[in-house]
């Protein structure tokens, strides 16, 4: 279950409440979910009962009661615990491997993008607008975030603050919206200035040049001289792009040997299971927080696990294609799939070949 569904059975529970006259009050658009904080525990909390409580006539934890015999038995939902003043802390079930990466799969690319429900629940919120200063950085980052956030089902528009050269938008593949029909827009306009990069990112192209000024926090300085051009393992991107690459190759090779991918379980995953499952909520908190870094790092981690696993997906030797292979081949292009996903997101080129 992803933060954003998880948010909808939330949101489900409080109308199931109301429908039964427990709670008197106005279902919100909208619930945020997030990892517990401290004193917190399970998988995700919410705060939604103290939202709640005022207008409901109650105390937050007598809210958190009844929204939790709602919750406990919903799918997905192994436990519900109370903390706090009327914290909502979820324990998920644990999705089996096998599923996941069937899950991953077959949703491609686009594993972890919000379904078409959120689309249709954060448009009415209206558009979101992204001013950005008339800086590289500032455009790259503004752009990452609004291609993260639109995978999230939010509608976003990217602006200049004034018009930057052409060369930064053809050199870094930004895409800028006119700004005709600002008064359209029902959302504050959000300024973006990051820390500005130093030295000349254009020399860099366009993936690395990218990578560059998203890699860091955006109130971190980016580097930008050539390590990030040079195909080695200190190298983050080439890391990512490079074990990317290896899963697609391992797939010819798999299907010239007359085999496929089939999910099953795998022992020594090298906590890659773990990473994908994470996925979701990483693309959910890099909308929220506009932190494109977020999901690159998470890519790094990604990358950083599969390259180990790897050389053990085909037979050695003598050895004759078995469950055991299929199962590693899939678990090996579910890794590929969110490695290209996350990088197609961010700009950058996923390809085939290095």
């Amino acid at each position: 279950m992803t933060p954003v569904e998880l948010s909808r059975t939330v949101l489900r529970a409080v109308r199931r409440a109301v429908d039964a006259g427990e709670l008197d009050v106005d279902v919100p658009a909208r619930v945020g979910v997030a990892p517990p904080g401290p004193g917190g525990c399970g998988d995700y909390a919410t705060g939604v009962a103290l939202q709640l409580a005022r207008p409901a006539g109650q105390p937050p934890y007598r809210v958190a009661q009844v929204l939790r015999a709602h919750l406990a038995d919903a799918d997905g939902i192994a436990d519900v615990v109370l903390t706090g003043p009327g914290f909502l802390n979820i324990s998920l079930h644990r999705t089996a491997p096998a599923d996941l990466v069937a899950e991953v799969l077959g949703r491609g690319t686009q594993y972890g993008f919000a379904d078409a429900d959120a689309h249709a629940s954060t448009a009415a919120g209206g558009t979101l607008q992204r001013r950005c200063a008339p800086d590289p950085r500032a455009l790259v980052v503004a752009d990452a975030t609004a291609r993260i956030l639109r995978s999230q089902g939010v509608a976003v528009r990217v602006v200049s603050a004034a018009p930057p050269p052409a060369e930064w938008i053809t050199v870094l593949g930004v895409h800028l919206d006119t700004d005709t029909d600002a008064g359209a827009h029902s959302r504050p306009v959000e300024e973006v200035r990051p820390v500005p990069a130093p030295g000349d990112v254009l020399a860099l192209g366009r993936d690395a040049g990218r990578w560059a000024l998203l890699h860091p926090a955006a109130h971190d300085r980016p580097r930008t001289g050539g390590e990030h051009l040079v195909q080695r393992e200190s190298n983050p991107l080439f890391r990512v792009r490079y074990a990317h690459a290896r899963s697609r190759a391992l797939a010819r090779n798999a299907a010239d040997l007359g085999f496929a991918a089939e999910p099953g379980p795998v022992d020594d995953a090298h906590g890659i299971h773990a990473l994908l499952a994470d996925h979701p909520r990483v693309l959910a908190a890099a909308a929220a927080h506009r932190a494109p870094d977020r999901l690159a790092r998470h890519l790094v981690a990604v990358a950083d696990a599969a390259l180990p696993f790897l050389p053990a997906v085909l037979p050695r030797g003598g050895e004759k294609p078995s469950a055991a292979h299929r199962a590693r081949l899939a678990l090996a292009e579910a890794a590929g799939t969110v490695l290209a996903g996350g990088l197609t997101l961010l700009g950058i080129d996923a390809p085939d070949h290095l």
